[in-house]
């Protein structure tokens, strides 16, 4: 199943010249959103990985079936101010504004190995601070998966440092 064919165009949001590519439709029919876990587990399924990272707020929803489908946890990176507790913080800059990430400070163990999962690759600067705060605890980033990329907004030159997979690009 190709799933550009469930992932809707949204012109003019969330600001006007802005095109999002909406997976809510691919959420919604179970053998894709099947076929998404599937294709992340078949990139990590088979390497050394102790702990998925899913990036708020789509990003949660790949990272924990695939946490769960490969036996090991899940530490969420969260926007400013959801987060209780001592945590690192890191800025980064969007297609459309800027905004903040955290994680907790203690949600990962050095020399854990990671990788970073999130439903679209823009600018890169999401992803790029996600992994940031990774290696801040300590962690080592294996790698970084993303349902969608898009391609013109060169966002994988930003993430050059990590390997990068997509399953789909525009």
């Amino acid at each position: 199943m190709d799933p550009r064919a469930l992932i809707r165009d949204v012109p003019d949001f969330p600001e006007p010249g802005v095109l999002f590519r909406d997976i809510t439709p691919l959420l919604g029919n179970g053998p894709a959103f099947q076929q998404a876990i599937d294709w992340l587990v078949s990139l990590y399924g088979a390497a050394e990985v102790d702990v998925v990272v899913g990036i708020e707020s789509r990003g949660f929803i790949f990272a924990c079936p695939l946490a769960d489908r490969l036996g090991v946890g899940f530490v969420p990176v969260r926007k400013v101010g959801k987060l209780p507790g001592a945590r690192h913080t890191e800025s980064y800059d969007l297609e459309y504004g800027s905004n903040v990430l955290e994680i907790h400070q203690d949600a990962l163990q050095p020399g854990q190995r990671a990788v970073i999962v999130d439903d679209l690759l823009a600018t890169g600067g999401t992803a790029a601070a996600a992994a940031r705060l990774v290696e801040m605890t300590g962690a080592d980033v294996r790698g970084m998966a993303f349902l969608v990329e898009l391609a013109a907004l060169e966002g994988r030159a930003k993430l050059a440092s990590y390997r990068i997979d997509t399953q789909t690009r525009y």
